[in-house]
C-alpha cells in the first residue's frame, strides 16, 4: 500500500522528525560526544520507520518531491547570496589548497572503487559508479551518469545500484564527520567543549560572520526584511529554472542548483557594489539554515533503504572500504595540508560530508562540531563554495575523462 503524501503533509513529517533529531541529539550522550548533526539523526529515524513500515506491513509513502526540490534551491541560493567578493578574500589561499585536497579525493576515490571492481571481477566502470559518481555526487549525479552508463555502455541496473551507493554515502557523510573532527581535536588538544555561556559570548562578540556559521542564533529581522530577502531568492530560483532549460544539451548547460547558487552571487555583488544597496546579511542567514534543516530532513526522510539490501557482498565490500579510506584521507591528508588545527579539524568533517555525501550534510557537519567547540570562520567559508559549486565542476570533469577512457 503506497500513500501520496502531498507538500503540507511533507512538510509537517519532516518538521517532526527534525524534531525528533534535536531531541535524541539533546538525551543521547552518544550522539552529543560525536557531534552528530540534527537533521541527520532526525532524517535516519524517518528513514528506519519507513523501512519498518514497508519490510514488515507493506506500506510505503511518496513524499512531495517539489517542495524538497525547492528547499534544496533556496539552500544554495542562500549559499550564492552569502558570497560577498569582500568576505571571499578572507578564502583566498586556503579555499585552494582545500580544492587541491578535493581533487586528490575524488582520484583516490574512484581508483579504490575501479581498482576494487576490477580484483572482484566486475567492469571496472561498476566501481566509478561506487566511486565519485555516488558518493562525491549523490543521488542527482547517480540519476543522470546511471542513465549513460546504462544506454551508453551496457552497465544492467546501474541507476538502481547508483542510487543504492549514493543512500549509503549520504548515512555515513552525516555520520562520519562528526566522530572524525572530535578525534582530530582531541589527539591535538586543539580545543575544549564549550560551556553555554562561552558559545552567547562568542557569538555577541563576533562581527562578521559567514553563512550558516552561527544556526542556533537568534537574529532580529522585520516582515520587510523577510519579504526582500524571499523576493531575491524567488529572482534567483526562476533565472536558475530558466537557465537550466535554455542551457539543456548546450555546452554550458549545469544543474539547476549550480545556477541558482551562481545568480545568488551575482545578484549580491551586483546590488551592494554597482548598486550600493545594504545586504541584510542575517534574513539570509535564516532562510537559508530553515532550508537546510528541512532539506536534509526530507532527503533522508525519502530514502529507500531496502535498496541497500539490494546490493551484492562485493558491493558491500568496495563501499565499506571507501568508508575507511574516507576517514582516512579527511583525517590524516585533508587536517594536515589544511595546518592542523582547529579550522583544519572542522574543514575535515564538512570534507567527509561532500566526500560521501552532499554539501547540506558538509554544512551540518560542521555546524554540529562548532557547536560544541567553538566557531571556525575559516570552514564556514570554504566549505559552502568548496561544496557547492567547485566539487560538481571538479567531479563532472573526472567522471567524464575516466569513461573516456576506460568506456
Amino acid at each position: 500500500m503506497n500513500f501520496e503524501i502531498d507538500a503540507f503533509g511533507t512538510l509537517v513529517i519532516a518538521v517532526f522528525f527534525l524534531f525528533v533529531g534535536r531531541f535524541l541529539v539533546g538525551k543521547v550522550q552518544f550522539f552529543k560526544n560525536y557531534n552528530l548533526p540534527e537533521p541527520v539523526i532526525g532524517g535516519l529515524v524517518a528513514a528506519i520507520t519507513a523501512y519498518i513500515l514497508f519490510k514488515f506491513f507493506n506500506i510505503s509513502a511518496a513524499f512531495d518531491a517539489k517542495i524538497q526540490n525547492i528547499l534544496m534551491l533556496m539552500f544554495f541560493t542562500s549559499v550564492g547570496l552569502g558570497a560577498d567578493f569582500v568576505k571571499l578574500k578572507e578564502g583566498g589561499k586556503a579555499l585552494f589548497i582545500f580544492l587541491f585536497c578535493v581533487i586528490g579525493f575524488v582520484l583516490v576515490q574512484n581508483a579504490v572503487g575501479m581498482s576494487l571492481a576490477a580484483a572482484l571481477g566486475l567492469d571496472p566502470l561498476i566501481g566509478l559508479i561506487v566511486g565519485s559518481i555516488t558518493l562525491t555526487g549523490g543521488h542527482g549525479t547517480a540519476g543522470a551518469w546511471g542513465q549513460v552508463l546504462e544506454t551508453q555502455h551496457g552497465i544492467q541496473g546501474a541507476i538502481v545500484l547508483g542510487m543504492a551507493s549514493a543512500t549509503f554515502g549520504l548515512i555515513i557523510g552525516g555520520i562520519a564527520g562528526g566522530p572524525v573532527a572530535k578525534f582530530l581535536i582531541k589527539r591535538h588538544h586543539l580545543a575544549d567543549k564549550m560551556t553555554q555561556d562561552a558559545a552567547d559570548t562568542q557569538r555577541e562578540a563576533s562581527l562578521q560572520s559567514a553563512p550558516f556559521e552561527y544556526p542556533k542564533h537568534t537574529r532580529l529581522i522585520t516582515a520587510n526584511d523577510a519579504v526582500t530577502t524571499l523576493g531575491m531568492f524567488s529572482l534567483c530560483i526562476f533565472v536558475a529554472n530558466f537557465m537550466t532549460d535554455f542551457s539543456q544539451d548546450k555546452w554550458f548547460e549545469l544543474p539547476t542548483f549550480v545556477w541558482a547558487l551562481g545568480m545568488g552571487v551575482i545578484v549580491r555583488n551586483m546590488l551592494e557594489h554597482v548598486f550600493k544597496v545594504s545586504i541584510f546579511d542575517r534574513a539570509i542567514d535564516v532562510f537559508g539554515n530553515a532550508s537546510l534543516s528541512l532539506y536534509l530532513s526530507m532527503a533522508l526522510l525519502s530514502l529507500k533503504l531496502w535498496l541497500l539490501a539490494d546490493l551484492a557482498g562485493p558491493m558491500v565490500t568496495i563501499l565499506l572500504v571507501q568508508t575507511l579510506v574516507l576517514i582516512l584521507f579527511t583525517a590524516f591528508v585533508t587536517f594536515k595540508i589544511m595546518g592542523k588545527n582547529y579550522d583544519a579539524a572542522v574543514l575535515a568533517a564538512g570534507h567527509c560530508g561532500f566526500g560521501m555525501g552532499a554539501t547540506p550534510t558538509a554544512i551540518a557537519n560542521i555546524q554540529a562540531v562548532t557547536n560544541t567547540y567553538g566557531p571556525s570562520h575559516k570552514a564556514f567559508l570554504i566549505i559552502p563554495l568548496c561544496g557547492a559549486f567547485f566539487i560538481d565542476i571538479v567531479n563532472a570533469v573526472v567522471i567524464q575523462s575516466i569513461i573516456a577512457i576506460f568506456g
